[in-house]
């Protein structure tokens, strides 16, 4: 037998294992480090969120990201410089963090890197009849594990798109490893770039489990503010969109497009959600002249209508319910109250009630997937589930 062969037999026989999961997303803000212990596996799994910390992105990563972000003109030539350049940046970041841990790299059984998104194209965003969902996370794993020394599982959403999903969102898989709860109906929403949400039946019945992007979470809201309020680069504590009031017509225009009438499950992305989509609706409302203050008020509105329109449509006949926060969102409080003001049937908690840390909580999801890479496999969703095919996820790659 193979030595790797022999490694991962041994991982995946362990009572638990320490993982390290590691999360970019589209606010290009930082990388989220969850050094996580986790116990056992599927419905069993036993989560300890030993460290976290996020590593702030210095101006030449944030620039080198945007100049390809989202864009379908990009020098291709870059792109493939960017793919190594950004794993092994991971590395040493992650090797970072176990100094300041006091941790050796040979306590760590794995890595689980998401990467970072460039692009995402499902078919109803791209619109070519003949070619599949897609999507597209640099920064190779390959390149993580040998500045490591660790094994790395990475690359996770390309099976969850070879098995008929749209390769997000895949918190759903984790979400119901770890929170789903025989007591009481739960909604876990993470409002990052995106908004996502899980709903967990208490009758932990997995085929039961529904998962969908819903719109906007803060994407819109911190490119103006990064466009307008420069070196800002989000609206902290709502400030700007405090100081402004709500445009109907804006808001109308923006709610205008027919992503909001789809089907559920649904994803998206900044590919449609961008400045240019702004743009396009203050021209169809006639609202070029508002305050930058104004323009906050309504975007955050925005967001916080739509999450609400998609949990009405999708948990509406459930009557009370338990709405567990994540991500950026949950530090705004003018979104929370937004939110919270229109679903009045719901509880509005955050995760830390649950022992995670809501801005980790999406690195700690992608541990579980990792560990469930190695050592499970025996969560089924239902073969025929549209958007949550029961499938292993990652790819492995060993240091030397």
């Amino acid at each position: 037998m193979h030595r790797h062969i022999e490694t991962l037999q041994q991982l995946s026989s362990k009572p638990e294992r320490l993982i390290i999961g590691l999360m970019s997303g589209t606010s290009l803000d930082g990388l989220d480090v969850a050094l996580c212990k986790i116990h056992g596996d599927g419905l069993q799994s036993k989560v300890e969120l030993l460290e976290f910390t996020t590593v702030e992105y210095d101006d030449t990563y944030r620039r080198l990201i945007r100049d390809i972000f989202s864009r379908r003109d990009v020098d291709l030539q870059q792109v493939c410089l960017l793919n190594p350049w950004i794993g092994t940046l991971h590395g040493e970041m992650i090797l970072d963090c176990l100094k300041t841990w006091q941790r050796q790299p040979q306590e760590i059984d794995l890595i689980a890197s998401h990467g970072q998104t460039i692009f995402h194209a499902p078919k109803s965003l791209h619109g070519v009849t003949a070619m599949p969902n897609a999507t597209l996370q640099i920064g190779d794993g390959d390149h993580v594990a040998v500045k490591t020394g660790i094994i790395t599982i990475s690359d996770f959403r390309q099976k969850h798109i070879a098995a008929g999903g749209e390769g997000a969102p895949l918190a759903v898989y984790g979400d119901f490893l770890i929170f789903a709860d025989n007591q009481e109906n739960r909604v876990m929403l993470n409002m990052g770039g995106i908004a996502n949400f899980t709903f967990l039946p208490a009758s932990l019945d997995a085929q039961a489990v529904f998962s969908t992007d819903v719109g906007t979470g803060n994407t819109l809201m911190d490119a103006y503010v990064q466009k307008h309020f420069a070196p800002k680069t989000y609206d902290a504590d709502a400030a700007i969109a405090r100081a402004g009031k709500i445009n109907p017509a804006l808001l109308g225009a923006l709610k205008a497009h027919d992503f909001f009438t789809q089907g559920f499950p649904k994803t998206t992305g900044p590919e449609l959600f961008n400045l240019d989509y702004l743009a396009r609706a203050q021209v169809a409302s006639h609202t070029q002249q508002l305050s930058h203050e104004d323009v906050m008020a309504t975007l955050n509105r925005f967001s916080a209508d739509m999450i609400v329109d998609a949990l009405n449509r999708c948990a509406g006949a459930l009557g009370e319910y338990h709405l567990y926060g994540s991500g950026g969102g949950v530090h705004n409080p003018l979104l929370m109250d937004n939110i919270r003001s229109q679903i009045p049937q719901a509880k509005v908690h955050s995760t830390s009630e649950l022992g995670i840390n809501p801005d980790a909580k999406e690195a700690v999801l992608f541990a579980l997937l990792a560990n469930e890479c190695v050592a499970g496999g025996k969560a089924q969703f239902g073969n025929a589930r549209e958007g949550i095919p029961s499938v292993t996820m990652g790819k492995i790659s060993f240091p030397d």
